[in-house]
């Protein structure tokens, strides 16, 4: 089994925990569940959730350009919302990031994010 590597990166936020922003395992690249924090302040973006799953997305995507991927190698994500009411306006900003064929996807309901985030998503790609 080969070794696990870490990725990271100034253009996302940091972890706000014990873990890493992404973690590289053979093929497949793991990426930590990402909120809509601003890289540069720290704090949560202004705004509705749209726009809270644009940085979201943003910082998902500067993760995987660190590790030498794209969102086009993206093949599962996870979406975590804190109102399931908000399902349609995160799916049409999520669906603008990808080109077909779309990621395999779950999207759950939880009862509370870091922070107070509206939007949490994490990811698995090909390397």
């Amino acid at each position: 089994m080969g070794a696990r590597q870490a990725v990271s990166t100034e253009a996302a936020p940091k972890a706000i925990g014990p873990y890493s922003q992404a973690v590289r395992a053979g093929a497949l690249l793991f990426l930590a569940g990402q909120v809509p924090l601003d890289p540069a302040t720290g704090s949560l973006v202004p705004g509705d959730v749209a726009a809270q799953t644009h940085r979201v997305m943003r910082n998902l995507e500067a993760v995987l350009e660190a590790a030498g991927s794209s969102l086009d190698a993206v093949v599962k994500t996870t979406i975590y919302l804190a109102d399931l009411g908000d399902f349609k306006a995160v799916n049409e900003v999520y669906g603008s990031y990808f080109t077909p064929p779309a990621p395999a996807r779950a999207t759950v309901q939880v009862a509370r994010l870091p922070l107070d985030a509206r939007v949490e998503i994490d990811a698995i790609a090909q390397l």
